[in-house]
């Protein structure tokens, strides 16, 4: 049976930490920072600064992100119609970038960003 229902906030944070320290970790960082990046918006509704680590997929300006089990989270749903503006940590410095989110699927969602030049 998939998940539903918006995960419980504290463990989120647990796993984020987590998430967070093994990007910065001397011996795995540069092969997790491959796959994982942290994104940071300004949520439609609150109006409040958000950063979260999300994996990716880059090519070129392009960067896809899949949304795991996107019933249960609301963050990419700021990126829903026309989508909106968005900072992504990359190659070790921050890029901004205008949003998209789409569903592709009854059960997955992708959030499409394309890179400022």
């Amino acid at each position: 049976m998939p998940f539903q229902g918006p995960l419980p906030q504290q463990l989120v944070g647990r796993v984020n930490a987590c998430v967070l320290s093994l990007r910065t970790s001397p011996r795995v960082g540069r092969l997790v920072r491959r796959h994982l990046t942290v994104v940071t918006y300004t949520g439609r509704r609150t109006g409040r600064t958000v950063s979260t680590p999300v994996g990716f997929r880059r090519k070129g300006d392009t960067v896809t992100i899949p949304v795991q089990f996107p019933d249960a989270k609301r963050w990419w749903r700021n990126f829903t119609g026309e989508g909106g503006p968005i900072s992504l940590e990359l190659d070790g410095a921050d890029r901004s970038g205008h949003a998209v989110a789409k569903r592709v699927g009854p059960r997955r969602v992708t959030v499409t960003v394309r890179l400022d030049g």
